[in-house]
């Protein structure tokens, strides 16, 4: 008789399933009557209103259709802030936190392999280390966050403010951008250098990544210890924000989204424009008041997005880094690409390429096929394609676009913001099958195709 051996499944679809299931039992409580200010189960229309917050809120976006301080209620909104939680940690990340706490004594190599996969590390060592320092991290960047906040939201909120710096800490931590305050976000605050400066911050250290801030704790903080990633990452995202701060001062000098600020007023909403565009959400001056130059910054600041293996999105700076040192080393004539005292290997080239393409090919097309959805009286083509930007680059910065949208329109966003934290490659990883009796891949011939 013989026995068929069940396979396992692969990381890449754990990680895949792992994030849908979590949506789809976020979406089920925040549906529920209790969870809304109405106290009704709703049309199916709410459903998707439900389904889309919930995807938002794990895939760490902050779009939502709904006004989030005024639509759900306290259960609704801790429901948002836990798998705002859960979807920053990492799924596998609180697996494995779960495994621990239940006696689990050890990790074998499938754990391992989704845990470093999820999290962007490279070693399948030390894994029980590396749950308890993103665990503890986590814990102490934001209770710092949120004790900083409550100094000013407990004047201005009474005993309310305790829960608005906790929650507020942790959705800026994990880049998400969910706000219980009012529809306007942290618009009251644009001139505040606390309030400001905090969450940017947090939005900094969620965005570098559990590698980043592990490895710089490994070598206390000596910047000629740091690994070669280390300090990519952080050379990356310190010239993303100065340049970034500067452009906006620039832009916006003038504008309308900076009236009546003075210098200091402009430089600080400057610079927080500049942080949260890579994949926080929260916004202190209208993104829909932003100049055309402003708005097309902020799309390409969203595109890049955030760290590898931190809380945000996007195509990762890494991944900007590697295309743009390699598109130099081409047309210097150069066959190896170098950064620093280091060359970059060309599967690396192709590998962010393909990210790169891949996302800028359903921006492209969700950007179409949204235009081509709804009228141009509701949807003008540069608010569409800032929301599919922020969408897919799990954002949740927006031009008042995503209450207006049609249900099939909610559904490619949400599509968008899935894709976007799940990652491209781990989604075509979870869809590929080897088939039976499959061989090596043969090489072909080698031809020529002229470029340029």
């Amino acid at each position: 008789m013989k026995f068929k051996v069940k396979r396992r499944m692969s990381v890449w679809r754990y990680l895949a399933l792992g994030y849908l299931l979590l949506i789809l039992f976020g979406s089920f409580l925040l549906v529920l009557p209790f969870a809304k200010q109405s106290g009704e189960w709703g049309t199916f229309a709410d459903y998707v209103d439900g389904l889309f917050v919930a995807t938002s809120a794990t895939c760490v976006t902050g779009l939502t259709p709904v006004v989030t301080a005024e639509h759900w209620t306290t259960f609704g909104h801790v429901v948002i802030i836990c798998l705002i939680q859960i979807g920053g940690l990492g799924f596998t990340t609180l697996v494995s936190i779960l495994f621990m706490a239940i006696g689990g004594k050890s990790f074998g190599l499938y754990e391992r392999t989704a845990m470093v996969q999820s999290v962007g590390e490279s070693k399948l060592t030390g894994v029980k280390k590396l749950v308890k320092r993103i665990l503890l991290g986590t814990l102490i960047f934001e209770t710092a966050g949120a004790l900083l906040l409550m100094i000013r939201f407990i004047p201005d909120y009474g005993a309310v403010g305790i829960w608005y710096g906790v929650f507020h800490s942790i959705s800026a931590f994990c880049n998400a951008g969910f706000d219980i305050i009012g529809p306007v976000s942290l618009v009251d605050y644009a001139r505040d250098p606390l309030v400001s400066l905090v969450i940017c911050f947090l939005i900094i250290i969620g965005g570098l990544g559990f590698c980043v801030w592990g490895n710089i704790t490994d070598c206390k903080g000596n910047p000629r210890k740091f690994s070669f990633y280390t300090r990519i990452a952080l050379i990356g995202t310190a010239v993303l924000l100065t340049v970034g701060t500067a452009l906006f001062m620039v832009f916006e000098w003038n504008n309308v989204s900076y009236a009546g600020f003075n210098f200091g007023d402009k430089l600080l909403c400057s610079f927080f424009n500049a942080t949260t565009a890579r994949t926080a959400g929260y916004f202190t001056t209208d993104p829909a008041t932003l100049s055309n130059s402003g708005t097309l910054l902020m799309i390409i600041l969203m595109f890049i997005g955030a760290c590898s293996g931190s809380t945000g999105g996007g195509v990762k700076v890494s991944t900007f880094t590697v295309i743009l040192v390699g598109m130099f080393s081409v047309m210097r004539g150069k066959k190896d690409i170098t950064i620093g005292k280091r060359r970059i290997d060309q599967s690396t080239l192709s590998q962010a390429l393909a990210v790169f393409v891949a996302y800028l090919c359903l921006t492209i097309t969700a950007t179409l096929l949204i235009n081509a959805i709804e009228p141009d009286a509701v949807a003008s083509f540069s608010a569409v394609m800032f929301e599919t930007v922020s969408a897919i680059g799990t954002v949740g910065l927006t031009q008042a676009l995503t209450a207006k949208i049609s249900i099939v329109s909610e559904f490619i966003l949400i599509v968008l913001m899935y894709l976007g934290r799940v990652g491209i490659l781990t989604f075509a990883f979870a869809l590929k099958r080897r088939k039976k009796g499959e061989a090596a891949a043969v090489r072909r011939p080698v031809d020529t195709v002229f470029i340029g």
